[in-house]
């Protein structure tokens, strides 16, 4: 409760009253508009301040004793500015050094009027809002209502509770203080901290109801602590979890139009968390981070699957007979690299089932379906129990097949049905053949049906010349389960429900391996909240987590708003499903994802064409000068932070990620 007490303190502090001090004094305006103020400073102030570096936050107060007018202006230091004065300045400073005269330390040639002169210079600062009170209460609004005569206001430096207030001031009438508020770091405005490392540290605190719900980004280049940063929101998400001891498997109360909340800001049903882990540095302890890994942390609550048969995780199968497309998809992944022209041919096969009222092209995609399923039934891959493949036959070849068949259609178990493909490539000579070439115009066994049946028969061309055919199957049925009354999906989905932890292990497996899996687990739990929108039956939060984003979201310029990765994005909100994902270049990312996006941090970014797209968006532009500068080892952590309750970007050192808290 300290750390929540300390919170609510802040609420008490008046920045009217505690934020002008004589010696935090800045300077004073010269110019002043709804967006901008340029300020006069000078370099003993400066000093006396602790340095004023980029980024830096100043208030700004009305001062005229003839108006009562309790409010003052948020600013944000962008960069030096040019004063009127500056070219006559700049003309001494050049006359003084043509003649070698000492211009400044303790035997400067300079006279007092002189060096007072050459001490001011101008600073840009942007206006990021006012502050302003109402009765007793205080409130932000993130722009100028009215503004005065640059004269009349005078700017101080806030530094410590002052200036934890600000940072921590929510947005709109939200205060600090909230119930649910969380310590992620703290103000660090420059990558030098000769001034900074001597002052109090300023907590900067987040609140987990900004994540629920929202979509999140984190970019930065590799080792500048994006994975840090989620593994804060992870345990900012899941003290708040905690807090609650409700579960949304199912209920028979409404909830999709009542607040998701209680009155302290707590949730009202535990969150669901799921961590696609692309390096295993969630799921595993590793060198680079020790003691780093959520696992290690969350142990009791945390589930751990992976694509390979390993120690403490459970396995990720699906079942091929059931989910054809995924596991098709997976075969291809596995066999991609084959030369055989007999297996790009079945490789290339299109399984994908068409409409039905197509009544040719279905015909054609169940005889398909069947042979591939017998070919992963001889390939070893245990089938369900009782499974039968069925597909639509002609009278003509009812009445010539010596198979136990209905007529118009068949069902057979895959022994059988492996016997009837069987009849039908030693019969392929067959006058019915032939005259069905010559009735339709093409072959009843066309090239997509030839290139399944060489798999399941193991004959090249199917003349007899032996090749391996299925067999080249059977290394991969280790991915493939049996069931079909459960499965690694409705696992997870009921883990999340129950507001656990799901971390998917993608570390070792191939990028198509990785994305089906990831594609399949998103879609089914997106599917399972909108059935309960639909049906009006309440939602827990369920976060989604993705590292190395770019891996498996659509690029920039993908159209498809139909992917799931999209759809979670433009329609997670109303599900209450939160995405937070981190990558490297914001240029990866699809434009439609980015645009949906309502928490941003960014840490050092190394490019122009980086810096382009983060100027596109809030005010991002003020900080790109320095998010491109930036890049020592002593960097890791400093992130530009805007959640969604905070007005403005706030500059922020973010904490380390610890499994047990140190005590003070």
């Amino acid at each position: 409760m300290g750390l929540q007490n300390e919170i609510k303190n802040l609420a008490s502090i008046d920045i009217f009253t505690k934020g002008k001090k004589d010696e935090l004094f800045v300077g004073r305006p010269y110019y002043l508009d709804f967006d901008k103020a340029y300020l006069l400073i000078t370099d003993a102030w400066k000093e006396k301040v602790g340095g004023i570096p980029q980024g830096t936050f100043l208030l700004a107060f009305y001062e005229n004793e003839n108006d009562k007018v309790n409010e003052c202006l948020l600013l944000r230091v962008i960069k030096p500015a040019k004063l009127p004065t500056d070219n006559d300045v700049i003309a001494s400073m050049v006359d003084y050094y043509k003649h070698n005269l000492k211009t400044s330390g303790e035997n400067s040639q300079l006279d007092d009027f002189t060096k007072y002169e050459f001490s001011f210079s101008g600073l840009e600062c942007r206006i990021l809002g006012t502050f302003y009170k109402d009765g007793n209460r205080e409130y932000f609004g993130a722009d100028v209502e009215n503004y005065y005569s640059a004269h009349n206001y005078i700017v101080y430096k806030p530094t410590g509770k002052i200036l934890e207030k600000i940072v921590n001031f929510r947005d709109g009438n939200m205060s600090v203080g909230s119930n649910s508020d969380f310590k992620i770091g703290k103000i660090r405005y420059s990558s030098s901290c000769r001034f900074q490392d001597k002052k109090e540290d300023v907590p900067v605190y987040v609140n987990p109801n900004d994540f629920l719900g929202k979509r999140t980004a984190l970019f930065g280049m590799t080792r500048t602590g994006k994975s840090n940063t989620v593994k804060k929101i992870i345990e900012t998400t899941t003290e708040i979890s905690n807090k609650t001891t409700n579960i949304c498997i199912e209920a028979s109360s409404s909830g999709n139009n009542i607040s998701q909340f209680k009155e302290d800001g707590i949730p009202k049903y535990k969150v669901g968390q799921i961590i696609f882990d692309m390096n295993g540095e969630y799921a595993n302890a590793n060198l680079q981070d020790d003691g780093t890994a959520i696992f290690e942390k969350y142990k009791n609550i945390t589930t751990r699957y992976s694509v390979l048969e390993k120690s403490g995780f459970k396995p990720l199968k699906i079942n091929f007979f059931t989910n054809i497309i995924a596991g098709f998809r997976l075969i291809c992944s596995f066999l991609s690299n084959e030369s055989a022209d007999y297996v790009k041919s079945f490789l290339s096969v299109d399984l994908k089932e068409p409409p039905k009222n197509d009544h040719s092209s279905y015909t054609r995609w169940e005889r398909k379906k069947a042979v591939y399923l017998c070919c992963l039934k001889e390939a070893g891959f245990s089938e369900p129990e009782n499974f039968k493949v069925s597909f639509k036959i002609s009278k003509d070849l009812y009445d010539i097949a010596n198979f136990p068949l209905s007529k118009d259609k068949a069902s057979l178990s895959l022994n059988d049905a492996k016997k009837f493909w069987d009849w039908i490539i030693e019969n392929k000579d067959d006058k019915f053949f032939t005259d069905y070439k010559t009735k339709n115009g093409h072959e009843w066994i066309d090239e997509e049906l030839k290139s399944l049946l060489i798999f399941l028969t193991r004959k090249r061309n199917l003349d007899g010349t032996l090749v391996s055919g299925f067999t080249k199957l059977s290394p991969f049925k280790n991915y493939h389960t049996g069931s079909i009354t459960t499965s690694f999906e409705k696992d997870i989905i009921k883990e999340l429900r129950e507001g656990n932890i799901v971390i998917i292990d993608l570390s070792q497996g191939d990028p198509i391996l990785q994305k089906t899996f990831a594609d399949k687990v998103c879609s089914s739990i997106f599917e399972d909240a909108m059935n309960k929108f639909v049906n009006t039956s309440p939602n827990n939060f369920i976060q989604f987590y993705f590292e190395e984003a770019h891996n498996l979201f659509p690029k920039k310029d993908d159209k498809d708003l139909s992917g799931i990765y999209n759809r979670i994005a433009k329609e997670g909100a109303k599900l209450n499903i939160g995405l937070i994902y981190a990558t490297q270049e914001v240029s990866s990312i699809s434009s439609n994802i980015l645009k949906n996006t309502q928490n941003w941090f960014i840490a050092h970014l190394n490019n122009d064409d980086e810096i382009k797209e983060i100027k596109k968006f809030y005010d991002f532009a003020d900080f790109c000068d320095s998010l491109i500068k930036y890049s020592s080892g002593n960097d890791k952590g400093f992130i530009r932070m805007k959640t969604y309750s905070n007005a403005f970007i706030i500059p922020v050192q973010v904490d380390r990620f610890k499994i047990k808290t140190e005590e003070k």
